[in-house]
């Protein structure tokens, strides 16, 4: 009954129809004044007119009864990079052949609505009409990391007099995923070159080091890596897809993001800001991914290490699943649950560390709490690298020589400057 209610308020008069409508009222009046009842029911009959297409075209949907009519959706590509162009075809046909649902094709009006994030200041359709069905094409420009609705399809239509118009939507909308916009970091220098046999105390790695999975019915017993077996209550195999090369970590500190809604983070970093770390972390792990590391990327979280955050390789599906984590990042409410999410995500990665594992941190300048966790890991973790984000280096000491003094390798940058200044700021520390 609602769903009806508002249909029928969504129906406007044309101006044929206000114009019955004010000559339907002048007879009545008219006739009623001079007593002539042909001439009241001539006006009556005007406004019942008007009154029949008003419920008409109210009550119909379009996406029912013999003339519905059925929207087809696709964006190429999706997920799309934020500031690559995505072709997006629309198709309105029939449900099922019929007179009805051909007529309606035929006088309706179509508009997209699409949100501001993929439309900017609008789309340009080009728009192609035919008996059984009309074809839409236009371009998205997505202006911003994460998920935003496509549609849905909105149908202007008027009755078979010119009476009255309507306007509906038609269709579900479609959800469209944007990827951060991603740069190619020379990350074999330092890291993949000198790190290997850093003087840091940590051992070559060797050539049964990989990355550990959980053990399926067939793997070799002899691959069981017992220690993390032991610590998770379930068998874990080292995998022999990338033996000899260490895996890497990449983690993000969410603090560096602004909470739904917010347009500062509680790290005091803006939008831009944030979406900055987070393009600079997506581009450090997929750069490790095509120097042929097995990579994930690890945002700092209050949750234990979960499917999303296990180690990928391949350079096609790998970087999907490692861009498709960063989707759906935003930042915590407060600095306390900042503050407990890089301490529990520190402790996660001590305890599920693989062998050989490298980790590359993008934080912002710590506390007391998550840096004695920070530290922690260095105590047991091959190499740890982090970059320090904060406009002002002075800010960032503090932290700097904490986890300088765990063995962090440690290197500071504003936000903003290019991805390859702040991964080159960081390899130097690394050689």
């Amino acid at each position: 009954m609602r769903d009806a209610l508002h249909r029928l308020a969504r129906v406007r008069p044309t101006r044929r129809g206000v114009a019955l409508a004010v000559v339907g009222v002048a007879l009545a009046a008219l006739g009623r004044a001079l007593g002539l009842p042909d001439v009241v029911g001539l006006g009556a009959a005007g406004l019942a007119a008007l009154v029949v297409a008003w419920l008409t075209q109210g009550l119909q949907r379009l996406d029912a009864g013999r003339g519905a009519l059925a929207v087809t959706r696709r964006v190429t590509p999706d997920p799309v990079v934020r500031g690559q162009e995505a072709t997006t075809h629309l198709l309105v046909t029939p449900a099922r052949a019929s007179a009805a649902a051909y007529e309606r094709l035929a006088r309706i009006r179509l508009s997209e609505h699409a949100a501001h994030e993929l439309a900017g200041s609008g789309v340009r359709p080009r728009v192609a009409a035919r008996p059984d069905e009309i074809e839409v094409r236009y371009a998205i420009h997505p202006t911003r990391r994460g998920r935003w609705p496509l549609g849905p399809l909105l149908t202007t239509r008027t009755d078979a007099f010119g009476l009255v118009r309507t306007t509906a939507p038609l269709g579900e909308p479609t959800v469209v995923s944007v990827w951060p916009r991603t740069s190619e970091l020379s990350v074999r220098t330092g890291l993949l070159g000198d790190l290997e046999n850093a003087g840091t105390g940590a051992r070559r790695t060797a050539p049964d080091d990989a990355v550990l999975r959980e053990y399926v019915a067939g793997d070799d017993p002899r691959r069981v890596h017992w220690p993390t077996a032991a610590r998770q209550g379930r068998l874990m195999v080292r995998t022999d897809e990338a033996a000899g090369v260490r895996p890497i970590s990449v983690v993000l500190d969410r603090a560096l993001l602004p909470a739904p809604g917010e347009l500062r983070s509680v790290a005091g970093t803006s939008r831009a800001d944030g979406e900055w770390a987070v393009e600079l972390v997506a581009s450090l792990a997929c750069s490790f991914l095509d120097a042929g590391h097995p990579a994930r990327l690890v945002p700092t979280s209050r949750r234990p290490l979960g499917v999303a955050e296990r180690f990928v390789t391949g350079a096609r599906t790998g970087r999907h699943a490692l861009l498709d984590a960063t989707i759906d990042l935003h930042g915590p409410r407060s600095g306390a649950d900042a503050d407990a999410a890089t301490t529990a995500t520190a402790e996660e990665l001590r305890m599920e560390a693989a062998p050989g594992e490298v980790t590359v941190a993008v934080l912002r300048p710590q506390s007391s709490g998550p840096l004695r966790a920070l530290a922690a890991l260095a105590s047991e973790s091959a190499s740890c690298l982090a970059l320090v984000v904060c406009p002002h280096e002075e800010d960032a000491e503090p932290t700097v020589a904490a986890l300088g003094a765990a063995g962090w390798r440690v290197a500071t940058t504003r936000p903003g400057i290019t991805h390859g200044q702040a991964w080159a700021a960081l390899a130097e520390r690394a050689e």
